[in-house]
């Protein structure tokens, strides 16, 4: 690598951005660059071999020194656009989103998702390369929103932003390449096949001879669209593969439609004969027909999984002056809101009066909640830790958003790429073994027919494609997502189906999970409390969301306006400790309340003990009502899993619970959190694949480290993205079918492969004898593609109707 150097050359141009280098050259591995960003750009993709950027996209950059430049984004340093712009911020991190209309390849994708390591301050940036966009969080003190945008720009990335509310639907569909591909084949198809008439009814003599050659040389400029226009996706994506190593199921299409091409140019030069420009046209018409076909269908699906896998989460709205729960779908703009203690803030929203403590950590990662103040802007997705605060809707709820906070990144995405991983490696060998039967294919008919070798050789490599092997388990899946979903069973994604059809252990919570949250009979033991005391109480339970809370706020329900909270903490396992009128006020565990004097007040039941600054006053003892079906379902359930409850209440029950678990069920009583997650890793240890069910707070680590996590909900404002999927607990004595039927899933998986592999075999054997024309396997090999597609779909609510789902 040479040294760097600055000379003054006002007419050479920079190797990254292509501007003249007008002030000042840096000549760097002999090359011309006109500052430093451009310099630094393109030492980065060197280090990482994506020199061949270059070659795909000439001078993509834009020179980071031009004055136009320079204040072409001016605009992003004011606040009010920033504050339209931006996902997310907290005063130290931002996120942004932004649509890039320029992303088209894997060296795309790879760049921009390495732009932290080009600028200072961007944490990390995720590239949605099917809605060209890119997800970027970066801190606020060293680095603006406005130079997120420049870097973009000056890599040649410069986004598409408008300020219209409308903007999504105002913005250039990704689709629109694929589209004018899809015309531009068609055109070209169909003339070639117009002027292919002759040869194809064979006249002999007369005009077509003529003609003919006249005609040929049309198909080729003809198919020159078709090859260095239409084709270029597969070309990209096939040499990529094969430059990071890789064999992808884009490999055998380049080859075939070179050597369609190649072969076909040289028959009409030489005049051999017309060539295959037709099977040529006919063989990308119907590719991107396909493409668009399985581009149509997940977007499909995506829109179904969203709509299906809506989660059962409300919020409690003020009207006619009391708050009444609704469905966070029908917030509106001005709406006043409150949100209890732990509960998910559904949009962005102006705090009334008074502080809030959020936590941000479902957005940024970070526990460390973030105070607000009376007027403050709290965005969609912090969860309030403290006393319930009143809030005004600023912004309609995206439930995207609420989408994504779920689907990030945890403990089991090593174990999702496992499982594509496993696709991937089923069509690398799937491809190579279709190259060696194609090559034998071509040097058999060299020996026999040399006629039919471009046939067989094509033909093999088009009609033997992996797709349907690779579509078979995505639909699926999908399928199974929207069939659990009209059941109130909502995954967090398709890998979820996979997971449970592994599952061998089965690990339940008892305190609203397998009891319910707001039945049950309660009462008081201790001297009786007055109507203050009450009140006080009343207060702090209305701010929790435990089930054992809601419990003691319906026992003490009033229509009394109950005092503000000075201060509130929920210690998880444990209980409530709370400031209400000078007054403070412990609620929970006999350990909490230091309940030395409790005797056996509520041994035999859960309880709920109280002390008032530091007296204890007694304890809510409250005898639990388990579900309807559970002694049902757990019988069905022993014999296909080892059962165990883990549970953060005293052993008071443990009778009981023996009345319903099999002999011998390990019953552990007393966990807190912490001790919940290390039951949960020692059964894994064992070798057990463990599911967690739980009431998705207490249970929220356990449910993050069991292999999947269930979260059991009687109240619809409970969310928690630690989980893995949320059941309504209404839909917990269908437990066992859920599982069986991700058995089935796998089943279907299977019979879908066999369906591919059959075709494939069946194709195969026709395109080694040489009777099988490209054409008609380009045909065949999308139509192969979407019967695999029906089967699945097909299967999956055929079978979901049987069982009764």
């Amino acid at each position: 690598m040479s040294n760097q150097s600055s000379n003054t050359i006002a007419e050479q141009q920079c190797y990254h951005c292509g501007n003249p280098c007008e002030e000042e050259r840096l000549q760097y591995d002999d090359k011309d660059f006109c500052c430093k960003g451009c310099q630094m750009v393109y030492d980065i993709l060197k280090e990482n071999d994506l020199c061949d950027y270059y070659e795909l996209e000439q001078s993509p950059g834009i020179n980071l020194n031009n004055r136009d430049f320079a204040d072409r984004f001016s605009y992003l340093d004011n606040a009010e656009i920033q504050e339209k712009l931006l996902d997310f911020t907290d005063g130290r991190m931002s996120r942004v989103r932004l649509f890039l209309p320029a992303i088209h390849c894997s060296s795309c994708i790879w760049l921009l998702e390495n732009l932290y390591k080009l600028k200072d301050g961007i944490r990390q940036s995720r590239v949605n390369f099917s809605k060209k966009q890119v997800l970027i969080e970066f801190l606020n003190e060293s680095i603006s929103l406005r130079e997120v945008v420049e870097t973009l720009a000056s890599l040649g990335y410069e986004p598409h932003i408008s300020l219209e509310e409308n903007d999504q639907k105002k913005k250039p569909s990704p689709n629109r390449t694929l589209f004018l591909k899809i015309g531009v084949a068609a055109f070209c198809f169909g003339n070639i096949m117009l002027l292919s008439f002759p040869e194809y009814f064979g006249f002999d003599g007369g005009w077509d001879d003529e003609y003919r050659r006249f005609f040929s040389w049309l198909n080729v400029f003809l198919s020159l669209p078709i090859v260095f226009y239409c084709s270029t996706d597969y070309f990209l994506s096939a040499y990529k593969g094969i430059k990071h190593r890789y064999i992808n199921i884009d490999v055998p299409i380049a080859i075939g439609i070179v050597t369609l091409f190649v072969r076909s140019l040289v028959e009409v030069v030489f005049d051999f004969g017309p060539g295959y420009f037709d099977s040529l046209g006919g063989l990308l018409f119907f590719l991107l027909t396909g493409k668009w076909f399985q581009a149509k269908s997940y977007e499909s699906l995506s829109f179904d999984r969203d709509y299906k896998s809506y989660f059962p989460l409300a919020i409690h709205r003020k009207e006619e002056g009391e708050m009444k729960p609704v469905p966070v779908a029908n917030l509106q703009i001005g709406d006043e809101i409150m949100v209890r203690n732990q509960e998910i803030i559904p949009a962005d929203s102006i705090l009334v009066s008074g502080e809030a403590n959020i936590d941000y950590s479902f957005v940024t990662g970070e526990a460390v909640p973030v105070l607000k103040k009376a007027g403050d802007k709290i965005y969609a997705g912090g969860r309030q830790v403290g006393p319930s605060i009143d809030l005004i809707v600023k912004k309609k709820v995206s439930q995207s958003y609420l989408t994504q906070l779920w689907n990030q990144d945890g403990g089991k995405v090593a174990t999702e790429q496992d499982q594509h991983s496993m696709i991937n490696q089923i069509s690398k060998y799937f491809t190579i073994l279709v190259l060696a039967i194609s090559a034998i294919a071509a040097a058999y008919w060299a020996w026999e027919d040399s006629s039919r070798v471009l046939n067989a050789f094509t033909a093999v490599l088009i009609v033997a494609c992996p797709c349907a092997l690779t579509l078979a388990t995505p639909f699926t899946l999908s399928a199974v997502l929207g069939v659990f979903g009209k059941h109130h069973f909502y995954l967090k994604n398709t890998a979820g189906v996979e997971l449970m059809a592994g599952i061998s252990q089965l690990i339940f919570d008892k305190t609203g999970t397998i009891t319910y949250a707001g039945k049950g009979k309660i009462s008081f033991e201790g001297a009786p409390l007055n109507p203050a005391e009450k009140l006080w109480v009343n207060a702090i339970v209305k701010n929790s969301t435990h089930p054992l809370s809601r419990k003691v706020a319906d026992y003490l329900e009033t229509d009394v306006k109950l005092p503000l909270l000075a201060q509130f903490e929920e210690v998880p396992g444990k209980g409530l400790i709370a400031q209400v009128e000078g007054r403070e006020i412990r609620m929970g565990s006999a350990a909490l309340v230091s309940a030395e004097n409790a005797g056996s007040r509520g041994v035999q039941f859960s309880s709920v003990h109280l002390s008032i600054d530091g007296f204890y006053r007694g304890c809510f003892v409250i005898q639990n009502q388990y579900r309807d079906g559970l002694k049902s379902l757990i019988n069905r359930l022993k014999s296909t899993f080892k059962l165990a409850l883990v549970s953060g209440d005293n052993n008071a029950e443990a009778q009981n619970l023996q009345a319903y678990f099999p002999e011998n069920t390990p019953l552990v009583f007393n966990q807190n959190p912490d001790k919940k997650r290390t039951y949960v890793m020692l059964r894994q240890e064992e070798g057990e694949k463990v599911a967690m069910l739980g009431d998705g707070l207490n249970d929220a680590v356990a449910l993050q480290a069991a292999d999947f996590g269930i979260a059991v909900t009687d109240d619809i404002s409970a969310f928690t993205p630690a989980c893995d999927a949320i059941l309504d607990s209404s839909q917990l004595h269908r437990l066992d079918e859920f599982f069986a039927f991700s058995q089935t899933a796998r089943k279907i998986i299977i019979s879908a492969f066999a369906i591919s592999f059959c075709y494939n075999i069946v194709g195969i054997s026709f395109a080694v004898s040489g009777l099988l024309t490209p054409v008609i396997a380009a045909i065949l090999m999308p139509l192969s593609s979407i019967s695999v597609v029906a089967f699945a779909t097909l299967s999956v609510k055929v079978l979901a109707w049987r069982k009764g789902f």
